[in-house]
Formats: structure tokens, sequence, C-alpha cells
């Protein structure tokens, strides 16, 4: 996906800058399973630090664990895994993030109507996604959430399940789709499209190429952008800073000590991006390919 692409470029280009032998590994799609074997095999090559955005807390902890008792710094990013002992996250404050699309949603559909989510359950980042726009929705009881469709990181689900709800009339009618993650956007806009539903409000998450397209045709509402290159740029930089002043051994839990050498969180930024900002993003993407 373009968002990990970039990712990789900011990941490598710290590389660069800071003079250290860089690696991204890991599956090629949503597999949390191939995830905690290439993290497991992180471990054991024994490298000065890992990076890792973790598909599924309670799988990759154990994982993440073994490697700080080993002093082995290891820091998130993109999705964190706030029960282990990593040292800290880095990336986008979900559930912000959130309350940014949750306003949009709320502005257009005049405070009442019924939503529907896609996204991946389990994964921290999206359940914090999901929290912060229930914060907000609360507080409007005339818009309803029909329905939170878990799509296993298979955007097919996303479609499928769109253009069944599509279908629906009445008191079971659909006038939002909340995409929070960004494969779902481009299909829920083409399901939106082929039903000649453009009414209904589209939001989806990420700068990716086919969801700036379908925000200019009109298809897609808003999307929130994050920051994969600072992310993985600063995660870089941060674990070089720790790897030439390692302590001897890491403390349990830096959140807990009001004297600790690292924060909990490195917030990188969100913003919303609609048809009058969306080509500065497109822009900005092509001039850093």
């Amino acid at each position: 996906m373009p968002y990990w692409k970039t990712a990789a470029a900011g990941f490598d280009q710290a590389a660069v800058r800071y003079h250290v032998t860089a690696r991204v590994v890991g599956p090629d799609s949503y597999d949390p399973q191939q995830e905690l074997q290439a993290l497991q095999q992180a471990v054991a090559a024994k490298p000065a630090g890992i990076l890792v955005s973790v598909a599924d807390e309670a799988l990759l902890k154990p994982a993440i664990d073994r490697a700080i008792e080993q002093n082995i710094p290891v820091i998130t990013m993109d999705s964190d895994a706030p029960s282990s002992h990593r040292l800290f996250f880095i990336g986008t404050n979900n559930r912000a993030a959130g309350h940014l699309g949750a306003e949009r949603v709320v502005e257009r559909l005049g405070g009442r109507g019924n939503v529907v989510f896609f996204t991946i359950t389990g994964q921290p980042n999206m359940d914090d996604r999901l929290q912060g726009y229930k914060d907000v929705l609360d507080q409007h009881p005339e818009i309803k959430i029909l329905d939170v469709v878990n799509i296993k990181g298979d955007s097919r689900n996303a479609f499928d399940n769109a253009m069944q709800y599509l279908s629906q009339t009445g008191p079971t009618k659909v006038s939002a789709f909340i995409c929070l993650e960004a494969s779902s956007g481009k299909v829920v806009a083409d399901a939106v499209r082929r039903q000649h539903a453009t009414d209904r409000v589209v939001i989806a998450m990420d700068v990716q190429p086919d969801t700036l397209s379908e925000i200019r045709d009109g298809v897609i509402e808003a999307t929130i952008a994050q920051k994969p290159y600072t992310m993985a740029f600063v995660g870089l930089r941060e674990l070089d800073l720790i790897h030439h002043d390692l302590p001897r051994q890491f403390a349990r839990d830096y959140s807990v000590d009001a004297f600790a050498e690292y924060p909990t969180f490195i917030d990188t930024g969100t913003a919303l991006v609609d048809k009058v900002n969306a080509d500065m993003y497109a822009r900005d993407a092509a001039s850093h390919q």
C-alpha cells in the first residue's frame, strides 16, 4: 500500500542521515501471524533497535517484551501496544483523528442518520479511531451506528457490505460510510457510484492517490491524513539516539515513571483532507516519489 511505501521511504531516508543499516520486513498484506514471525526473527537477530506497527497487540506483546528483556529497544509506530513494555509510541493520536472525522460527519448529516464503519477489529489504532468517532456521535443521539464491519484486512469485504447496505431503505438506510483504514475508501466509493448513491457521505482514511481522486470527483467527502513518513523517520532517529546512550537495562514501564527518560507518545499529527486541499496533498506525494 502507498501508506507503507511512504513509511519505508522515511525509514530509509533516516538510515542514510544517521549512517545505519535499516531493513523493512513483514507481510505484504494484513497477516498478524506472519508479522509475529518477522518480529521474532528480528529479535533473534539482536538488532540495535526495532520499530514496529502492531497489527494485533495480544499476539505481538510477548515478542516485544522479550526484546526489551534482552535490552533491545522497541518503539511502536502507527499502531501501538500500550500493554507491552515497548519504550513509547510514535504516530497519530487516533482518538483525536476519530473526533476530526466525526465532526465532518455530524456537519454533513445535519445531526441525523445511520452510519456504518469499516475497520479491522482488534488493531489498536483502529479501535482508538472508532472510539474517537463514538465520543462525538454519542453527543448526537439521532445519528445511529448500524454496524461496525470487520473487513479482516480484505477490502472486498468492505465493498460487499457497502453494496448490501446501499440496497436498504427506510429506517435502515445508511447515510454515511466511515472507513477506519486505508484500503476501504476506494472500494466503498466504487459501490456508492455503482448504486447511484452519491448522496451518501463517505469518510476515508489516509491519502492514497485513489482516495484523493475520489475526493476531487466528489464521491468521497473527506479523508484523515496521517504522516507515515514522519513516524518512520522519527522512529529510526529515536532508536539511533537510544543506541548511543543505551541503559544497562530498560525499566519495565516508563509510562508510570515521572522521571522517565522517554515520552509515552510522540504525536506526528493529522489533518482533514477534502476538495479544498486534496490537490496540495497529491502534489506533495508526487514530489516525493
